[in-house]
């Protein structure tokens, strides 16, 4: 069995609460994956569940070669309850920062109309990495949750919420993490 590489995926970014800006990682490694393509929200900043994850459900059903998944925060939860809405498989997902969606002390609020996360194993392989000083999420829930999915759990330190105000523009570690995770699919 060969490596899987990017030309021969359709790789879908899937970010979070008000998207990803320009000096975001995700936004930075969509600019360099040749498949990659965003998953574009109506309502960025008051999402809907069953919009996020209707819209995400449209993009993979829509694709012709195997699905990747890459999703950042809310992006997480989108992926994970939109799984019954797929008619297609997904080869993989890279999932980083996942929010607390059961939490009832996280903010903003609305976060909670996405919990709390289904805690049956994925149905394809893939990848948790999560901060030990997120804001949105205890480290401790993270690993659980990651634990529950099956999926390999990554453990990226004293990072916040892995995104560009953390310091993760471009993310070299997170790039290789991907491009090892994608080899193995």
């Amino acid at each position: 069995m060969r490596a899987m590489k990017v030309k021969d995926t359709d790789i879908l970014f899937v970010s979070g609460l008000k998207d990803s800006g320009p000096e975001h990682w995700m936004s930075r490694w969509r600019k360099q994956l040749s498949t990659g393509r965003r998953v574009v929200q109506a309502e960025w900043t008051k999402p809907v569940r069953e919009d996020w994850t209707r819209t995400l459900a449209e993009a993979v059903n829509a694709a012709e070669k195997p699905v990747v998944i890459i999703a950042h925060s809310l992006g997480v939860a989108t992926a994970v309850q939109g799984l019954r809405e797929f008619e297609k498989p997904v080869a993989g997902a890279f999932f980083v920062a996942p929010p607390d969606v059961a939490n009832s002390a996280v903010r903003p609020r609305h976060l909670q109309t996405f919990g709390p996360y289904p805690r049956d194993p994925l149905p394809f392989p893939s990848i948790t990495i999560a901060s030990r000083n997120d804001p949105f999420c205890a480290f401790e829930t993270a690993e659980d949750i990651a634990a529950a999915w099956g999926s390999l759990f990554i453990d990226a330190g004293e990072a916040g919420h892995l995104d560009d105000a953390a310091g993760y523009g471009p993310w070299p570690e997170g790039s290789m993490a991907f491009a090892n995770f994608l080899s193995r699919l």
